[in-house]
């Protein structure tokens, strides 16, 4: 089993706060006219990608979600779908799907993981006095981002979260992103088309993902500086470090503008 446990709910604290309610280190949603073309064509041949698989489970009268909630039973919030996770041996990349948050226009997400990643990107965890336990050697995992799905099972938005959230080793944004490169999940359980649509997305999405991954460390920072002593990785009053609306669609539209409509570009 490689399920990654939720480590702690929020029942019996406050409200989690997002991280703009303390500290405000500037997020920008990345222009992508102002990336190099090579990126720009990874990220529209993803996009396609990822489009096409949202079209042959349309054609179905299905959605991403559904595929990973199928045969799973009663629905219920924190439990993990499918309940092992998915997990690809080769690459080391897992998530999974669930719901908890209860935000307006969102019926749960998708968390990404990459597991063993000392060993696959040579990354080595911060050095931190930990009050909790981070899991070490070959339990190992890096949470990359999550993926916010609404209620008719499409992607909305893309959120970066504090360690405590996950249960996840810590490293620094720099080693995740080039984690990035390797989550992959080539198998068709439990749904070829999510596993291509999900590790499509991490590519087109790339540029937005990076962008939440260093923001996150400047807001642990920042978080580290007002509460001087304490285990910024274990404060359930600092849950999402950042969040950004998506529209696969869109993307694509304005990669295919910038690019032209074969993706050839200048």
């Amino acid at each position: 089993m490689h399920a990654v446990e939720h480590t702690r709910s929020t029942s019996g604290h406050t409200r989690p706060r997002d991280a703009e309610q303390v500290t405000q280190p500037e997020l920008r949603e990345p222009e992508l006219a102002k990336l190099p073309v090579p990126t720009l064509r990874a990220m529209l041949a993803a996009g396609l990608e990822a489009r096409e698989c949202c079209r042959v489970l349309k054609k179905g009268a299905l959605n991403l979600v559904g595929e990973v909630l199928r045969g799973q039973g009663e629905f219920v919030e924190y439990s993990h779908y499918p309940a092992d996770d998915v997990y690809d041996e080769e690459s080391g990349a897992q998530y999974y799907y669930h719901a908890h948050r209860g935000l307006a226009g969102e019926h749960g997400h998708f968390h990404t993981f990459l597991r063993r990643p000392g060993a696959i990107v040579g990354a080595a965890p911060v050095e931190f006095p930990a009050s909790e336990p981070w899991p070490a050697g070959d339990d190992e995992i890096a949470h990359l981002i999550a993926i916010s799905m609404d209620a008719y099972g499409w992607p909305i938005g893309l959120f970066a979260t504090n360690r405590w959230v996950t249960g996840d080793t810590w490293f620094r944004a720099a080693d995740v992103i080039r984690m990035l490169d390797h989550f992959r999940i080539d198998h068709a359980a439990p749904s070829w088309p999510v596993n291509r649509w999900i590790s499509a997305m991490v590519t087109l999405c790339r540029p937005h993902i990076e962008a939440l991954l260093l923001r996150r460390d400047a807001v642990i920072a920042a978080w580290c500086d007002v509460h001087p002593g304490a285990d910024v990785f274990e404060d359930c009053n600092l849950e999402i470090t950042g969040q950004l609306d998506i529209s696969a669609d869109t993307m694509v539209h304005e990669l295919q503008l910038l690019l032209g409509r074969d993706g050839g570009g200048n």
